[in-house]
């Protein structure tokens, strides 16, 4: 007999192992599990919540409607064993290597003792075990939220399901005290006719909304009952109109603070009788804003952000452009990491002027989307040179370097343009930290100036020869 890698050969037979089969005998399952990163372990929560939920909608049910009966036992009986099975799993496999943190310290737990009991009561193992999969439930509702891009819409669906399951339990109750009345022994009671879950849901829905039109109870069990219902029913209602009504706020927060900004900007030009194609560009402003990038300043959004984490972020975001910006090529790489968080986005209109020749500079511009141009001539429309996404100018602004601080251009936004802004003051700050990078970007400041400016000291020259007659300045005063 000959063994192969994947394969058993016996005589002339010869049987080759599936792939899978093999991936499963050489999987080794991990020693500590990470809860907020690995996605096998929200997996599993998954199939947790499952068995979970069964079990919190059936046992219900079961103890009150005629559904489990001697013929069918056996395959609910097979149902709760591989819920317990799974639930037994997650306690003795998956609990025991969970890490957790304990005083700031990552903890593995390799070797820790099983959550449960030490006591030999089955009703202690129980209550143990369900309380175990409560938590396991709420965890695997804070990771899928983590993982979900718009979370708001699983929270409105999970507070949808807590009131059904409410309405679940309510239809299950009025079932029981039918029966423990008699069915179809009074008006109130069930009848017994239809689908009873149905029709005991239908009663549900109308006493826990209190929509009214229910028939009158009539001995002192159905009014203590009905009174009970309908105490409840106000308190559950309002308790999940409540929590619908923070979900959606939630989800709507920028939204809404989107549209007050906009209110009140309109409100203000009103009153200022601001012209009506001012009034019209900065609307367009504010929709463009939201719609390009869901906020009105990204800043304001990652102040909340730790440093490290603020980093992280503007690295991803911008690093690939700033680091190919001639000026700042050479320099340290942390005064660059610095200068990153120091970046504002701000949107240009179509025809906004970003700079105008002349002024000072007190910013340098990195194109993150859209076009500007730089327009000239006796008109001031001629196009020099069209910039797109990645250029970069006004950077030798930025250092003052032989009156360099003036605007030599104008620049203009063609169509809609996303521009990253660093301030000179920002820049200057920065510097302070960072004296062999400062030298470096006035040196090359200083390069790039003298080259945009060849023709100047031709000029200059020629100027000495010509103004050295000293002698006529000379006589000027004896005259």
């Amino acid at each position: 007999e000959n063994v192969e890698a994947g394969d058993t050969e016996s005589g002339c037979c010869k049987v080759k192992i599936p792939r899978w089969i093999k991936a499963c005998v050489q999987y080794r399952f991990p020693a500590s599990i990470d809860p907020f990163t690995n996605l096998m372990y929200v997996l599993w929560l998954m199939l947790v919540s499952l068995a979970w939920n069964w079990n919190v909608w059936f046992i219900p049910v079961r103890w009150a409607f005629p559904y489990q009966t001697p013929d069918n036992i056996y395959y609910w009986l097979l149902t709760d064993y591989v819920c317990d099975l799974i639930y037994i799993l997650d306690i003795a496999v998956f609990q025991p290597r969970l890490q957790f943190v304990r005083g700031g310290d990552i903890v593995d737990t390799k070797g820790a003792s099983l959550p449960i009991p030490c006591e030999t009561s089955a009703n202690r193992y129980s209550i143990n075990l369900f309380s175990s999969q409560i938590n396991s439930f709420f965890v695997f509702n804070e990771r899928l939220e983590a993982i979900l891009t718009k979370a708001y819409i699983y929270r409105v669906i999970r507070t949808t399901t807590y009131l059904l399951y409410c309405l679940h339990c309510n239809a299950c109750l009025y079932y029981w005290a039918s029966a423990f009345n008699g069915l179809g022994s009074t008006q109130w009671v069930y009848n017994g006719e239809g689908n009873s879950y149905i029709r005991c849901y239908y009663f549900a829905v109308k006493t826990l909304i209190t929509i009214g039109g229910l028939p009158d109870p009539t001995t002192l069990f159905e009014i203590v009952f009905q009174l009970i219902n309908y105490f409840v029913g106000v308190f559950v209602f309002s308790i999940m109109i409540g929590q619908m009504r923070d979900v959606v706020g939630a989800a709507t927060a920028s939204q809404t603070y989107y549209r007050t900004c906009v209110d009140n900007t309109i409100k203000y030009m009103s009153s200022y009788r601001i012209p009506k194609d001012v009034q019209n560009r900065v609307k367009t402003w504010y929709n463009y804003t939201w719609q390009s990038q869901g906020m009105l300043d990204e800043q304001e959004l990652l102040t909340q952000l730790p440093d490290k984490m603020r980093l992280d972020i503007a690295i991803d975001v911008s690093y690939a452009i700033v680091s190919k910006v001639p000026l700042f090529q050479g320099c340290d790489s942390q005064m660059i990491f610095d200068m990153l968080k120091s970046l504002r986005s701000v949107v240009y209109l179509p025809g906004d002027y970003v700079c105008k020749k002349g002024e000072v500079g007190r910013e340098m511009y990195i194109i993150k989307a859209g076009e500007v141009q730089v327009v000239g001539g006796p008109d001031g429309k001629t196009v020099f040179v069209t910039l797109r996404a990645g250029s970069v100018f006004g950077e030798i602004s930025l250092l003052s370097v032989g009156g360099g601080n003036r605007r030599t251009a104008n620049v203009i936004a063609h169509g809609f343009a996303n521009l990253f802004i660093l301030d000179k003051r920002d820049l200057n700050e920065i510097l302070v930290h960072y004296p062999e990078s400062k030298k470096l970007l006035r040196k090359k400041a200083r390069k790039m100036l003298n080259k945009g400016k060849k023709p100047e000291p031709k000029e200059e020259t020629k100027e000495p020869p010509q103004a050295a007659p000293a002698p006529v300045r000379a006589e000027t005063p004896s005259y």
